[in-house]
């Protein structure tokens, strides 16, 4: 009787896959109901201009039960770089700021997901102009939504960050008025990602 116990115990472990929930879910980015956007103070202060990438992507791994285990990665091609006026984007492509013809990628990898009190927190590596910094994104999920015609679940992310242009290499002033162009660049993310 031992005999026949114990060989099924062995057959069942050989034969018998158990099941693991499997929680990690990749979701791809809604380019056309995303925005990677910026704006950055002229003048000292006294107005700004606001812009946005137009080609981008972002991959995300979600893990619903546990955030801590998520990633991100993004890619921005910076000659996207759209603020509205030609001549000034054509100056944003030189080596004066995104010397997008060497440089033509703008990439950010996280290493971790950490919790800051209820606040979320991609950790990771920020590559521009390049020279790469490990810099943190504070950053908010604002819910999720089942689209019953395409059958794909959705997330949407928004996230603020403020960065140093000279941190990366990009100190160009105005020969006749050096505080035209602001430092402080304002990054601003909607992000819209789908399964």
């Amino acid at each position: 009787m031992f005999k026949r116990v114990f060989l099924a115990s062995v057959l069942v472990s050989l034969f018998v896959v158990p099941a693991y929930p499997v929680t990690a879910v990749k979701y791809s980015v809604d380019a056309n109901h995303s925005t990677v956007g910026f704006s950055i103070p002229i003048l000292d202060g006294v107005s700004s201009v606001r812009g946005k990438f137009t080609n981008f992507s972002v991959d995300v791994d979600f893990d619903e039960t546990d955030i801590t285990k998520a990633s991100v990665a993004a890619v921005i091609k910076a000659a996207s770089i759209d603020t509205g006026v030609e001549a000034r984007d054509k100056h944003l492509r030189t080596a004066d700021f995104f010397e997008v013809e060497k440089y033509p990628e703008i990439t950010f990898r996280s290493t971790r997901i950490v919790k800051r009190g209820k606040n979320l927190v991609a950790v990771g590596t920020f590559t521009m102009h390049g020279v790469s910094k490990e810099i943190s994104i504070p950053f908010v999920s604002t819910g999720k939504f089942y689209n019953p015609v395409t059958k794909k679940n959705l997330m949407g992310f928004s996230a603020s960050i403020q960065l140093d242009r000279r941190d990366y290499g990009m100190a160009w002033k105005h020969s006749a008025v050096p505080n035209w162009v602001g430092d402080l660049v304002t990054i601003e993310l909607v992000i819209l990602v789908h399964t």
